[in-house]
């Protein structure tokens, strides 16, 4: 059996889909007589004639052109593995738009920017503050970051880390006539809301906020207690733990991105470094819901 690689096909190739050795010759960067001398010697070699000579062209021969074909899905497999392999090792550049929620956007993820880049890259991140569902699409992001128990069906998704909740008032609050805060808009559909909905009366609500800042500075103010993300009040001095409520409350953290884009080179990377950042703040996002129990 003859050996052959890639090299003795693209000639082959290039001379059926441009129809002459001229135009051949310039699209693989290469003079008119080293195209006649390749594809001679490929049909020499292989005892099998391509292409009818004639005074219009190279035509493939009508039993050859399965031939041709089986060349072009070769020459496709080629391109995807050198797109990989550029992917792999050319510097990274462009720039990558994250999604997450306020919590996320005010509290955890500006320190994490400073090293997710290194020097050798040319990427930029921007942040897409929203608490709402997460729809890439309309909100033309490419990952997202999320506190949710499921990801939509669409997302793939790595989990970093868990999102402690647990319970907060103000200073100078009195426990037994606090009332509560609920969790409103876009926060009705969270594990704390849930929590929220089994553990609390309604009768015991005064008032809420859809976002977790705004939920803190309430609590602050001594409006009533919160269910708080434990990275935001925990290293607040203006708030106090109520440790004998809601213990143990937590939700997956994801990184995420539509599943067809995930290995793309800038978002693969991106999302992977996220993840790993947010790995290594584990015990600082679960915080207060890590020690209860």
């Amino acid at each position: 059996m003859h050996k052959s690689g890639w090299d003795d096909f693209r000639y082959v190739l290039a001379v059926a889909e441009m129809g002459s050795v001229s135009s051949a010759a310039r699209r693989l960067g290469v003079n008119h007589a080293t195209v006649l001398r390749r594809v001679a010697m490929f049909e020499e070699r292989w005892e099998c004639p391509v292409f009818e000579r004639t005074p219009r062209g190279y035509v493939v021969l009508p039993d050859r052109l399965r031939l041709i074909e089986a060349i072009r899905q070769i020459d496709g497999a080629v391109s995807a593995a050198e797109r990989q392999i550029g992917g792999i090792h050319s510097p990274l550049s462009g720039t990558v738009r994250v999604t997450s929620t306020d919590t996320f956007c005010h509290a955890v993820l500006p320190p994490l920017l400073s090293g997710l880049c290194g020097e050798e890259d040319e990427l930029s991140v921007q942040l897409i503050c929203s608490n709402g569902p997460v729809e890439l699409g309309r909100l033309k992001a490419d990952l997202t970051v999320r506190p949710t128990q499921n990801l939509p069906e669409d997302l793939d998704g790595i989990c970093a880390a868990q999102l402690g909740f647990a319970a907060y008032a103000g200073i100078g609050a009195e426990d037994d006539a606090l009332p509560w805060l609920e969790l409103g808009g876009v926060l009705r559909r969270s594990g704390p809301a849930e929590w929220m909905e089994a553990n609390v009366s309604p009768d015991r609500v005064v008032g809420g906020a859809d976002s977790f800042i705004t939920l803190r500075e309430m609590a602050v103010a001594g409006l009533g207690r919160a269910l708080l993300p434990c990275v935001i009040a925990d290293a607040d001095p203006r708030l106090r733990l109520l440790r004998d409520t809601a213990r143990g409350l937590s939700v997956p953290i994801w990184v995420a991105c539509h599943a067809e884009l995930s290995e793309v080179p800038r978002i693969r990377v991106v999302r992977s470094r996220l993840a790993q950042a947010l790995e290594r703040q584990a015990d600082r996002l679960l915080g207060a819901a890590g020690q209860a129990g």
